[in-house]
């Protein structure tokens, strides 16, 4: 009898198996067709010669070892690393003070949330062209208020020296999101932590460091991977400024020739499908280092509910 039993228990089993493979057939079909076969595929690409039009001609690591003595792919890293860190870190910042300004108890908070909020729903390309209209030299109203103030008016998007710094402050226009994120992170910290640091006549720097900074850690340590991985993965801000000014994809001097810039041109321009197949694998093994140096320095840093 316990034999009987021990069959259909596993009869059972398998058919419940069945069932649920057929419920999540579409998302493993999916994955597999749109997800692992192109992983795959990319990495045999990177390996060969290809244009789209002949077959595939097997070259090694000959991409590999061009990627090296390309000047092209260092400015390029060059300019995305310089966004990573100098562009990241400014605007986690501000978003931090953002938040920490939305969170204040005042009237009609709900209404400056929802303000500042608002031009993250502006489409990338469409925010691209505004900020051009507000950057322009001649009319733009930066440099307008710029003169007001009697302070100098770099021509922001012609000056190589100029186009990244442009692209920074743009960014901050940006930030409603992680403002938001930091927000909800503010309103999870206990209010007794501040009570018994007043208690102790804690001020208010020693509040913001030695109580909020370490209670949103975890939401900063989220923020800096998500900010890392889509800040090396910058397109669309330096092709417009570049396009809509007329330029060579890159803009003056290659100042605005982003990584994922240079890896569009080599693929759809120059038809060179393998060339940037191999681009796209050195760009995710820089994408996961840096995302496990995050990972592997957060223990210093980070601190969760219950942690001493």
């Amino acid at each position: 009898m316990d034999a009987v039993n021990r069959i259909g228990i596993k009869r059972r089993e398998r058919q419940r198996l069945l069932v649920g493979l057929c419920f999540i057939s579409p998302w493993l079909i999916g994955f597999l067709l749109f997800q692992l076969l192109p992983i795959v595929s990319s990495f045999y690409y990177s390996l060969t010669e290809y244009n789209l039009f002949e077959a595939p001609q097997w070259a090694g690591a000959a991409n590999y070892a061009e990627l090296v003595a390309d000047g092209k792919v260092w400015q390029s890293l060059y300019n995305t690393l310089f966004m990573a860190v100098f562009g990241l870190f400014p605007h986690l910042a501000f978003a931090l003070g953002i938040a920490m300004l939305l969170n204040k108890d005042v009237k009609g908070k709900s209404l400056y949330r929802t303000i500042y909020f608002l031009p993250t729903l502006v489409p990338t390309v469409a925010a691209t062209l505004l900020w051009m209209w507000l950057l322009n030299a001649q009319y733009g109203l930066i440099n307008e208020l710029l003169g007001m103030l009697g302070l100098p008016q770099p021509v922001w998007l012609l000056e190589p020296q100029w186009t990244k710094p442009a692209l920074i402050l743009m960014g901050f226009w940006g930030t409603g999101t992680a403002s938001i994120m930091y927000l909800a992170a503010l309103q999870d910290v206990p209010r007794m932590y501040y009570e018994a640091a007043e208690i102790d006549g804690a001020n208010a720097w020693q509040k913001f460091r030695h109580i909020t900074l370490p209670a949103i850690s975890p939401m900063t340590l989220f923020q800096v991977i998500m900010g890392v991985i889509g800040a090396l993965q910058m397109f669309t801000q330096g092709y417009v400024f570049a396009d809509g000014n007329g330029q060579a994809i890159g803009g003056p001097e290659n100042s605005l020739l982003f990584y994922a810039v240079y890896l569009y041109q080599t693929a759809f321009s120059f038809l060179r499908m393998g060339y940037a197949s191999a681009m796209a694998w050195v760009l995710f093994v820089i994408v996961f280092l840096l995302t496990f140096l995050v990972f592997k320095t957060s223990a210093r840093w980070v601190y969760y509910g219950g942690e001493r």
